[in-house]
């Protein structure tokens, strides 16, 4: 037997049930905000995450699917949504068309990880992404509509927010975040060893118990941001604060990629473990430019559909549509046939076999129909169908054209 790969599952039934109940419910919201969907290919060039991510990332470093194509290609599945919808954003030119330019995208991302709760080797991601607006209200407006989301699909959370600066004050920041790490870098792991020289701001990101620890004592940049960047931060808390949105200070919240500047958050959940993240972003400035584009404000986030996936709250299923079946073999022609124009204004499902009204109706009831109707010799003869409406227990004979 061959089974599925590890860390790539299938969605049936109720999973896709609250996948797609997920997927709509974000779309609706995003298009609300006025963003347009993008769909970007699940296969792009590896220069592009090496660029954009940061050869000094995991994801780039250990997690990506990659190999050389019959072309001769390097080229690598997607691992994160962004660097792809920055790639066509510079490819159709809109970086010189100027203007402002907001997309989400939803679909199956790609990372070569230890499979565990809510983190698998597929998995799904939800994203916006913002061009054009310097603006620290669009920080605000993406933290806000991940809010929104969240509560649309009942989930609580804890929103963390740190400001990464800019390149007026990062330079000195990681200088002296550098000289913190040589002191204690008999103490560090490797990865933090090989982040001091690749990009020293990442320390602060490692999920190590032991440079948690230490990192604790680290010089934090938000106690070093330029007055723009302390400016920003402090409208992003006023607004937040506005529009009764609670958030904490998180001064090691740095996110994972490479490509970040000023502000970064992310939202967290107390119940899924201890890989707890279940939405993130902020601003990256520099990427369009980094990728050869012309400099462009950008801001966005991401969500983790597997992550949300036992949080999300369904609403209550009500009964819909019709269910159509024959009670004899000399019936099921014209069941079929009405099933066809039936389906012209209504949900309907139809069972090809013969079979007594308790099954039919067992059937109905399986699907979660409102409606089951079936046709046996009376109804032949009068031109009848028979009809349950299953959600209040009504049933009468209808003729087939008022049907």
């Amino acid at each position: 037997m061959i089974n599925s790969l590890r860390g790539m599952n299938d969605i049936l039934s109720e999973d896709y049930e609250r996948f797609t109940y997920f997927i709509n419910t974000a779309t609706h919201i995003a298009q609300k905000y006025g963003f347009h969907f993008i769909e970007t290919p699940l296969l792009e060039e590896t220069a592009l995450f090496k660029r954009s991510v940061g050869e000094s990332s995991d994801i780039v470093g250990k997690e990506m699917y990659q190999f050389i194509d019959k072309g001769e290609n390097d080229v690598c599945l997607r691992p994160e949504g962004t660097a792809g919808v920055v790639r066509a954003f510079i490819q159709k030119k809109l970086d010189k068309a100027g203007g402002i330019h907001r997309f989400f995208y939803h679909g199956a991302m790609f990372r070569y990880e230890r499979p565990q709760k809510g983190r698998l080797r597929q998995f799904h991601q939800f994203g916006v992404e913002s061009f054009g607006v310097e603006s620290v209200y669009e920080d605000a407006t993406m933290i806000i509509m991940v809010s929104d989301i969240l509560q649309a699909v009942g989930i609580g959370y804890r929103l963390q927010i740190n400001s990464l600066g800019d390149t007026n004050c990062m330079p000195e920041y990681r200088n002296g975040l550098v000289n913190f790490i040589e002191i204690h870098e008999d103490k560090i792991c490797e990865d933090c060893q090989r982040r001091k020289v690749t990009n020293p701001i990442r320390v602060l990101d490692c999920k190590n118990e032991n440079c948690k620890i230490i990192y604790k004592e680290a010089p934090k940049l938000i106690n070093n941001l330029c007055s723009s960047c302390q400016d920003d931060f402090d409208k992003l808390k006023q607004i937040l604060d506005a529009n009764k949105i609670t958030y904490e200070i998180d001064t090691n919240l740095v996110r994972g990629l490479d490509y970040y500047s000023k502000t970064a958050f992310e939202f967290v959940s107390d119940n899924i473990g201890s890989q707890s993240a279940i939405a993130g972003g902020g601003r990256y400035d520099r990427l369009v430019e980094f990728l050869d584009g012309r400099p462009t404000p950008a801001v966005g986030f991401a969500m983790g559909i597997e992550r949300l996936m036992e949080l999300i709250v369904m609403p209550e299923i009500k009964r819909e549509g019709y269910y159509l079946g024959a009670m004899d073999e000399e019936a099921v022609d014209l069941i079929v046939t009405l099933t066809h124009k039936k389906r012209k204004t209504a949900k309907v499902t139809c069972d090809y076999k013969a079979k007594n009204l308790k099954n039919h109706l067992k059937n109905a009831d399986k699907i979660n129909a409102q409606f089951c109707c079936v046709i046996g010799t009376d109804e032949m003869a009068n031109g009848t169908i028979w009809v349950k409406d299953l959600e209040n227990k009504t049933e009468y004979a209808l003729s087939l054209e008022d049907f």
